[in-house]
């Protein structure tokens, strides 16, 4: 186990009066022949998945479980028969020998467990869309380099070679410069009224700490197709309250493409439609545009992302079936187009001879193994998708959501953290929390 030492208590008093007291230990460097103690707070669904992954690697145990649905706990208990187990995460962070923590919570949760996490000296692997608002971004950004932690976002598909193959080719300048990109995505969801009355709580839920930080509503579960819940366990991301609909769920996997291959940053711009807003629930549908300045050499880009079956025209005025998601990249010598698995240059004919690059994007070792191995050294720089890098790609993602809730583009300040045209943004910037979930 990696030994720690104690260090003052009162770096957590940005988490408010509701959370309990919380152990701050820090780890030491690893040896590699060390193993990494790790703490799982959300056990189903994307928890699953991490969890399954982790247990491949040798030098990684599961000491820890946490979450607010006991029935959906099954898996993971028969998994780690010998791992502690809570209901409130806050709990698990106060347990000794925890290394590191994976957060697979709806969105609203990430801030709150991941800052807990990183303010007691914890390495931490976070799902996307990372945090709930910009501000929180911001704030696990900053906890993660003051406290030199090893972090990661759950963008699994950056550690494909798909990817790194595409990257390749535009940075060899394989299309020319590009200043056109498009992304999309078929999914959709948002729409609907809240439910009206109330139903009992689910066997084994903890309704209030589900809710976290969120304004208390009356528990509902409407089980529909696929028994998805009208909140959990899957329609809390069509809820403003919980999540961002389709553009802050998918985004931050199809969008990371173009953001590594032309080295983008935050936008100046943004200007987001949709279908009618709603004061609650997310857009049925979503055309998003982004512009980024130039950088160094590179142009500015134009960056537009499209979800809920809406397309870039490209794709119909050139006959390209078959592609129900992608990303698009247009340069001066002809375009990319590329999915998780796949891509091709167009026109085909004009690039039947190219020949590719020699490669110079290392293919990954794995996304969870990369970040295990970045924790045993003790070294925040190993991994790809450190909160410095994914935290600004999920911000930029963020301000789609944003843009539209306000009705209003946005002219935004990177620096000072608001859009400079309308003072609507500022409560989608940061919000309210529920009393004594405060995080600063």
């Amino acid at each position: 186990m990696i030994n720690r030492r104690r260090f003052l208590h009162s770096s957590v008093a940005a988490l408010g009066a509701a959370a309990l007291p919380i152990r701050a230990d820090e780890p030491k460097k690893a040896s590699p022949n060390e193993r990494l103690h790790v703490g799982v707070i959300g056990v189903a669904a994307q928890g699953a998945y991490s969890w399954g992954e982790l247990r491949k690697l040798p030098n990684t145990e599961i000491v820890a479980l946490c979450d607010v649905h006991q029935t959906r706990i099954g898996p993971a208990r028969e998994a780690f028969p010998k791992a502690s187990f809570d209901v409130d995460f806050r709990k698990l962070i106060d347990r000794k020998g925890i290394d590191a923590i994976v957060v697979a919570t709806p969105d609203h949760m990430h801030a709150p467990a991941a800052l807990a996490a990183l303010k007691t000296g914890r390495h931490v692997y976070c799902e996307k869309p990372l945090a709930h608002t910009v501000h929180e971004i911001r704030l696990m950004r900053e906890a993660a380099t003051k406290m030199k932690r090893v972090t990661q976002m759950g963008t699994q598909i950056h550690a494909g070679n798909n990817y790194r193959r595409v990257v390749e080719l535009i940075q060899t300048g394989m299309i020319g410069a590009v200043s056109e990109v498009h992304a999309w995505v078929p999914t959709s969801y948002g729409g609907g009224d809240r439910p009206k009355g109330s139903e009992p709580v689910l066997q084994g839920l903890d309704w209030n700490l589900w809710l976290g930080p969120s304004p208390e509503r009356p528990f509902y579960h409407g089980a529909g197709p696929n028994d998805r819940g009208a909140y959990m366990p899957f329609n809390w991301r069509k809820w403003w309250d919980f999540g961002g609909g389709a553009v802050t769920d998918m985004a931050c996997h199809y969008i990371d493409l173009p953001f590594w291959a032309l080295k983008l940053g935050l936008p100046t711009k943004v200007h987001a439609e949709g279908s009618k807003p709603h004061p609650e629930t997310a857009a049925m549908w979503m055309i998003v545009k982004y512009e980024f300045p130039a950088r160094g050499d590179l142009p500015a880009v134009k960056l537009t992302w499209y979800d809920g079956g809406k397309k870039p025209a490209y794709l119909a005025e050139n006959k390209i079936a078959g592609w129900n998601a992608g990303v698009l990249f247009v340069g001066e010598k002809g375009a990319l187009l590329s999915d998780y698995g796949r891509h091709v240059l167009l026109p085909e004919k004009g690039f039947k001879d190219f020949k590719r690059p020699e490669p110079f994007v290392p293919n990954s070792i794995g996304h969870h193994k990369e970040w295990v191995e970045a924790c045993l050294k003790d070294d925040p720089t190993a991994t790809t998708c450190r909160f410095d890098y994914s935290g600004v790609l999920a911000e930029m993602v963020l301000l789609g959501a944003v843009s539209y809730r306000c009705s209003e583009p946005l002219e935004w300040d990177a620096k000072e953290m608001k859009a400079k045209n309308t003072m609507l943004a500022e409560k989608y910037i940061r919000k309210e929390y529920r009393k004594g979930w405060e995080i600063g």
